[in-house]
């Protein structure tokens, strides 16, 4: 229920945002590609259920990182995300427990490839201001 909770949470907090960033309909396909993929992922590689939003959650947590960036480069928050968040996951599936690391990262990694292949394209006068 707590992981639950946190889910839900992250979905709040992170949703408008994302939704007001890159659009209702552009969000919604990245939600369904999300989770998609990483059931997809789970059934080839794993043999456990997976249950909740945690894939999602994660590609928001990553997308989210893209938002206010600028430049064509690699924004600082993405870098640090990825050091705290997916790191920490792959150090936590080493861990038996109930919650799928394996979903966590697959999210992160598909809210990376969002992340940089949507981000608005910038002109060279708004790069060197």
């Amino acid at each position: 229920m707590q992981h639950l909770v946190g889910n839900m949470t992250f979905i709040l907090l992170l949703g408008p945002i994302l939704e007001e960033k890159y659009g209702a309909k552009n969000l919604l396909f990245m939600i369904l590609f999300t989770g998609g993929i990483t059931g997809l992922m789970n059934v080839m590689f794993l043999n456990t259920a997976l249950l909740g939003a945690s894939g999602i959650v994660f590609m928001f947590i990553v997308l989210v990182s893209f938002t206010n960036t600028k430049s064509s480069g690699i924004p600082l928050t993405f870098i640090l995300i990825i050091l705290l968040f997916v790191g920490q996951e792959v150090l936590n599936s080493f861990k038996s427990d109930n919650v799928s690391q394996f979903a966590h990262i697959i999210g992160g990694v598909i809210g990376s490839g969002f992340g940089y292949m949507l981000r608005p394209k910038t002109t060279e006068y708004e790069e060197n201001n």
